[in-house]
């Protein structure tokens, strides 16, 4: 975090005309964490979902954003305007480079919202510059992605969190307890449903347009490690749609559900050992497309059943003396009902965040790994990739948790990588 003592221009500039009265939060005083303790925080990728990130980062009074990162001018005016707004200043710094924040000495840590080609590389671009990294999800695009990842940061020791801020949820703590405390039975199907298809009405990706100026948007550091491919606004706009730039709802909400199930199980290291299933794909746009509809159906090495689907977003865990359901939206409902009877589920909403970003913080000042560190990261993405694998391939595969290859398969090994385009590399 920032060193105490350490001088910048910014600060040199102030204390030439700083007044005669110094606010105790200044100072540290009255239980106000001085400036010399803060961490100091960058955002990269400043869409919806990370500028929500950045806000509930500002909340927390030992933090302090100081810099914006965007390949869209628009989405940069704006984050500035957060973060300025939030300040009473005009201080925070934009930039469309993300060499520019992560050389800068006085950043701790980045926040990384940017689509999910860019999710590992700009992860292990972090670790190198020193800085700790709070990533959203899928944090990779293939399983050897994740795994070097996870080699990066262990060798450059930084202190890396995945946000699947589900698994700080008090309400999927409730969830994991009130299995584990046999309200079920025993547990022997997971249904993990992870929303209907997108939005497939798409013609466009095929027919080039002329790429927009670099400086009010930046398409060919856009594609990052994705082939490069030639600009069209429903590219950019419905990039989760085409497998070269993201890898679908299996790993976009996988992860976040799959990671409750790893917890339930007291073993981030596991999985399951074989996956079948099917899935219609839409050939639409001159576009490699992720599926439309599947279902997969997965068996742990224990017999425990995983089913993945298009259904509404939720998890239905059942055993032999009944189930129990938690929607996406926090919503809990069990069967018979003696499963909830004199218990109060607490929120389990998904946009509750903060737990997850204090664990995080904490982490930055303890140096210890987080609750979504990389490693258990790396496994729960694992079972989404291989779902994606199986149904890629159109065949049952079987998966070898502990040694993370296929058994007996060159293919689907094979699919465990990605050609990246050069220079981004993880």
């Amino acid at each position: 975090m920032a060193l105490e003592g350490r001088a910048t221009r910014r600060s040199f500039a102030k204390a030439a005309v700083a007044p005669l009265f110094v606010p105790a939060s200044t100072l540290g005083l009255a239980g106000a964490t001085p400036p010399s303790d803060r961490i100091v925080i960058a955002g990269i990728g400043m869409g919806g979902r990370n500028s929500r990130n950045v806000q509930e980062f500002l909340k927390q009074e030992d933090v302090r954003v100081v810099a914006v990162c965007d390949l869209f001018a628009e989405r940069r005016d704006r984050a500035k305007q957060l973060v300025d707004g939030h300040y009473g200043n005009s201080d925070c710094v934009v930039t469309r480079l993300h060499e520019e924040v992560l050389e800068r000495d006085d950043i701790d840590a980045v926040v990384i919202g940017t689509g999910d080609r860019w999710h590992s590389v700009m992860s292990s671009l972090a670790a190198q510059a020193g800085k700790d990294a709070y990533c959203e999800k899928p944090f990779c695009l293939t399983i050897a992605e994740g795994r070097q990842l996870v080699d990066v940061t262990k060798q450059y020791g930084t202190v890396w969190q995945c946000g699947t801020q589900r698994r700080s949820n008090p309400g999927y703590a409730f969830l994991v307890n009130t299995i584990l405390s046999g309200r079920i039975g025993q547990l022997h199907t997971v249904r993990l449903s992870f929303g209907a298809g997108g939005n497939w009405k798409v013609n466009s990706f095929a027919r080039p347009e002329e790429a927009p100026d670099p400086a009010l948007f930046d398409y060919d550091r856009w594609l990052g490690q994705s082939p490069w491919a030639p600009y069209s606004k429903d590219r950019v706009r419905l990039w989760r749609l085409n497998w070269d730039t993201g890898a679908g709802a299996v790993a976009d909400m996988g992860p976040h559900f799959i990671e409750t199930v790893q917890w339930l199980r007291g073993d981030s290291l596991d999985g399951p050992v074989e996956y079948e299933g099917l899935a219609e794909y839409r050939e639409e746009g001159g576009i490699n497309t992720i599926p439309y509809w599947y279902e997969v159906r997965a068996r742990y090495k224990d017999g425990l059943r995983l089913h993945l689907d298009t259904g509404p977003k939720g998890l239905r865990f059942m055993g032999d003396e009944g189930w129990i359901f938690l929607s996406d939206t926090g919503g809990m409902e069990a069967r018979p009902q003696s499963v909830l009877a004199g218990l109060d589920p607490p929120d389990a909403n998904y946009i509750i965040q903060a737990p997850h970003v204090r664990d995080f913080l904490d982490c930055i000042r303890s140096r210890r790994p987080p609750i979504s560190n990389p490693e258990s990261a790396q496994r729960s993405h694992t079972v989404a990739h291989c779902a994606n694998i199986c149904l890629r391939l159109g065949r049952p595969v079987r998966w070898d948790p502990r040694e993370e290859h296929f058994v007996g398969d060159d293919e689907a090994n094979n699919m465990m990588y990605r050609a990246m385009r050069p220079p981004w590399r993880v």
